[in-house]
């Protein structure tokens, strides 16, 4: 019977897929999985012949193989490697090599025959490509094929990096980078321009020779694409796809990277399912969406054609349901943020007392504060609260070269107009004009750059944040030591960051914490900020009393926005509170027009951020609630 129900569970995914709490656990496992590879060809006197990835999914597979290694004992003297690709051109002492890559994360850390690595030649002369690549299949070939294959996905359902457009029998070639692959590299190579066309990559038919095949993806960013590769239609759209006709393939994933697969988001379609609140207000939002009715016009004959029969028959009548979960949603709805003064707040999102809130908005960049909830800052601070913002990192690193010299040479000019000296300041312009004309592809700035850099955003979050209505005193710069750190070692201490955001709530002692839970940020350092936030939040409330009374707020930025059905508190804006928050974003003109790192979205961030807000209230209005501009969406965090 449990075997049934699984099948029935799974009967709209294409092939096996195995899910882990999170990404450590399935590392784990899949390390477990060539340790023992390994240890059974070490019996038999064999070679382990594995085709290895690189980036950031495989790592801590990488690091739980080399403490195999280090502890345990686990030889890899009989294993040879193959990798799956390397861009091109590239050398490969680079810092954004496939070769430097594997040698920090793995091989410089076992005991692996130098002669029995094989990474593709990002050095080659164009003309010897062809051969090179024929020469590359025959030894994986001599080896008797591939035992072991590890695969990533790409966003654009790459694997390797066969790209849209890739035949499943293809070996490997010279292939030309998606547009999307080059724009999620550009950090690693200081920007899309920087990041080669091109690359040598096995290919798709190759993989498929392989003896086991497994394809690993972590977080939301990547449920999207797992969706289409485990439950689409094969096509040369999503290269991942093909892998349906292999018999030896897994996928692992973690439950981000699973969350859109039908079983786990709407479940209702595969099962009968246990109805809770959450589970009930999920699938009656989903039902009006999919069929595009109000909540209030869903008839029964509506559940019952989209897998909703058991909820209608177990808790109905349905117009009941549909009553209660209206009624939910308006009472997210409220244009006191910071709680109603003198109102019965048994219905609202946010309390009545104390009537004027202590609260901070944490701000990971120096303009997620204005583009992520610019209209509640705005009216947190018009309706009297005693609001704080605190910027934690500088954001020293999305800002243009150029405007670095634009700014020396205004300080320069300034100098002179007012016969101040201006001899070290001139050295200093002389050296950085030096140091940018001859820096190289994601190179460290030197530390007066990134000073400048970080001043630079410094005084756009003191305009904005002072435009929002704050004062001075209440503008708080943490510049917590990872974001600098992390430029030089990825090994980094939280500790001094924790520290000092602990510090900082002590001072405040606030009523709300605001934080970002745009954990989707590309760069990370989102995720970053507020595991620092809630550690601060952790520790204090075993000893300081206000923390009983504080509530951790999350917003979303300019990536990604909740679902409607997680919102707890939508604060819905006017016409002209839309225009005050623009005005705010404004402020922060080095992310303007063309930021340094502007994701995979063309809009400019203040274009994002109406575009998201406007969508929010556009799905509030068709599921029959008041039509507004805009809402900026909050979930509570119970920390």
């Amino acid at each position: 019977m449990a075997r049934l129900n699984l099948l029935e569970e799974t009967r709209f995914e294409k092939l096996p897929v195995t899910v882990y709490k999170n990404s450590k656990a399935a590392s784990l496992a899949v390390a477990a999985r060539i340790a023992t590879l390994i240890k059974e060809k070490q019996e038999k006197g064999e070679q382990a012949v594995l085709g290895l990835a690189t980036g950031a999914t495989p790592v801590q597979v990488y690091a739980e193989l080399v403490r195999l290694h280090r502890e345990e004992g686990l030889s890899f003297q009989n294993v040879t490697t193959f990798n799956l690709d390397e861009y091109y051109p590239m050398q490969p002492d680079s810092a954004q090599s496939y070769v430097t890559f594997m040698n920090k994360n793995l091989f410089d850390h076992i005991d692996i025959k130098r002669e029995n690595i094989n990474i593709p030649d990002g050095t080659l002369d164009l003309s010897d490509i062809p051969t090179y690549c024929m020469e590359y299949e025959r030894k994986i070939s001599e080896l008797g094929g591939l035992d072991f294959q590890l695969l990533g996905i790409g966003r654009t359902g790459h694997i390797g990096f066969n790209e849209p457009g890739s035949a499943p029998n293809s070996g490997t070639r010279l292939v030309t980078l998606d547009d999307l692959t080059r724009r999620d590299a550009s950090r690693d190579f200081g920007g899309k321009e920087n990041v080669p066309t091109k690359a040598i990559t096995m290919g798709i038919g190759t993989i498929f020779k392989a003896r086991e095949i497994i394809l690993m993806a972590w977080s939301p960013v990547k449920a999207e694409i797992v969706k289409k590769a485990v439950e689409g239609e094969m096509s040369s759209d999503v290269p991942a796809t093909f892998l349906q006709l292999s018999d030896n393939v897994e996928f692992v994933l973690d439950e981000g990277a699973a969350s859109e697969l039908t079983r786990f988001n709407t479940p209702w379609l595969v099962k009968d399912c246990v109805w809770n609140s959450k589970t009930i207000k999920k699938a009656v939002i989903w039902l009006a969406q999919t069929v595009k009715k109000p909540i209030l016009k869903l008839t029964e004959e509506d559940y019952n054609n989209h897998g909703m029969a058991q909820l209608a028959t177990e808790k109905g009548p349905v117009y009941n349901i549909n009553i209660d979960i209206f009624n939910q949603l308006q009472h997210t709805i409220t244009g006191w943020p910071g709680g109603k003064p003198n109102a019965d707040d048994s219905q609202r999102p946010e309390r009545a007392v104390p009537a004027r809130k202590n609260a901070i908005i944490f701000s990971p960049h120096p303009d997620d504060d204005v583009i992520s909830m610019g209209g509640t800052f705005i009216r947190l601070a018009d309706q009297g609260h005693n609001v704080h913002v605190a910027y934690q990192t500088s954001g020293n690193t999305a800002v243009w070269d150029d405007d670095v010299l634009r700014y020396i040479e205004f300080a320069t000019d300034f100098t002179k107009s007012l016969n101040l000296g201006t001899e070290k300041l001139e050295a200093l312009y002389n050296e950085t004009r030096r140091f940018i004309a001859a820096k190289k592809p994601n190179q460290i700035d030197t530390e007066e750059i990134r000073t400048i850099k970080g001043l630079i955003r410094k005084g756009e979050a003191i305009a904005g944040a002072r435009f929002a209505g704050l004062p001075d005193e209440n503008i708080h710069f943490q510049d917590l030591p990872f974001y600098d750190r992390g430029k030089f070692s990825k090994v980094v201490s939280y500790e001094d960051d924790i520290v000092k955001t602990m510090e900082l709530l002590q001072q405040i002692k606030p009523h709300q914490v605001f934080a970002a839970g745009d954990f989707a940020d590309p760069h990370g350092t989102h995720k970053v900020c507020f595991d620092i936030i809630l550690e601060a939040l952790t520790r204090l409330s075993k000893t300081e009393e206000w923390t009983k009374d504080c509530w951790l707020w999350l917003y979303r930025g300019a990536w990604h926005e909740f679902e409607i059905h997680e919102i707890e508190m939508a604060v819905p804006l006017s016409p002209q509170e839309v225009i005050r928050k623009r005005h705010a974003i404004f402020k922060h003109q080095s992310q303007k027009d063309l930021p340094v790192f502007p994701g995979d979205d063309a809009r400019e961030f203040w274009v994002r951020a109406e575009d998201r807000t406007s969508e929010t209230a556009r799905k509030y209005d068709e599921l029959g609630l008041a039509d507004y501009e805009a809402i900026e969406a909050f979930v509570r965090w119970k920390f």
